[in-house]
């Protein structure tokens, strides 16, 4: 593939409009950090985070921040040369349409590794782009095909929504026995169906999303870290820098030092 330019986590505000009637002249691939707004076929769809997007050469290109809210994606711009389209084809990786992640994080890492190589004078870094591509639309393939497979129940739609909810806003007053009573489950057995359909604990989802979001306001802003907390759910500046570092392995006052 040829890589024309890819950005890793870049972040925009309130006002970030993309607008291409013709689309962008390439293949542009997406992958949302926070919830957006698409137009797709003439309405207006919000995508949540963590939804892979493919924008084939030719697709009109319209999407946007949710109104008072920040936008944050990585992306690449690319081509494609003989035979890889029947390759890429083979690999049934959607195109067009939105696809939800489990997780966004290894998608993440693939796009920042080839952005790094991108601008590096590495003697094989067009192979290593390559790869790392690749890779991703392997991955993006085997959990198309997984969720295939997934009797999608109502449970399971609910469970998936409050999931796409605490990542979308970790900072809200989250509690299992509130997203039990929305999913109309009893508690234990809520908390038994997420751990099945995701792998993990709600709690565990609960505070990844929250330490996510506050290492990339570390990494970010200028805000306090006592703000930090609070603008990621914490009440107790404590707890946060507890659960921080049992996650990170390092306070939060050291991780911005090391990331920003």
């Amino acid at each position: 593939m040829i890589l024309h330019n890819a950005g890793y986590n870049h972040r925009h505000d309130a006002d970030f409009y993309v607008a291409r009637p013709s689309g962008s002249g390439d293949h542009l691939l997406l992958i949302l950090k926070t919830e957006s707004i698409f137009t797709l076929n003439g309405e207006d769809v919000t995508l949540p985070a963590n939804t892979f997007f493919l924008y084939p050469e030719g697709m009109p290109q319209f999407y946007r921040a949710v109104p008072q809210h920040s936008f944050a994606n990585d992306w690449l711009h690319f081509s494609f040369e003989d035979p890889e389209p029947e390759w890429f084809r083979a690999k049934n990786v959607p195109v067009g349409v939105p696809v939800p992640l489990r997780s966004s994080e290894f998608f993440s890492f693939c796009i920042k590794a080839i952005a790094d190589e991108n601008s590096s004078e590495h003697l094989h870094k067009a192979d290593s782009i390559s790869h790392y591509f690749w890779l991703l639309c392997n991955k993006v393939s085997e959990q198309v095909h997984e969720q295939s497979h997934i009797q999608m129940s109502s449970r399971y739609e609910m469970m998936l929504i409050i999931r796409n909810k605490i990542y979308t806003a970790p900072y809200m007053d989250w509690s299992i026995d509130w997203v039990a009573h929305e999913t109309c489950m009893s508690r234990s057995s809520f908390q038994h169906h997420y751990k099945e359909q995701f792998g993990v604990t709600f709690i565990q989802d609960l505070i990844e999303s929250r330490v996510s979001r506050a290492r990339m306001l570390l990494s970010t802003t200028n805000m306090s870290i006592q703000d930090i907390a609070v603008q990621c759910g914490y009440r107790s500046y404590e707890h946060f820098a507890r659960q921080f570092r049992a996650q990170c392995g390092i306070s939060p006052g050291d991780y911005r030092r090391k990331n920003q």
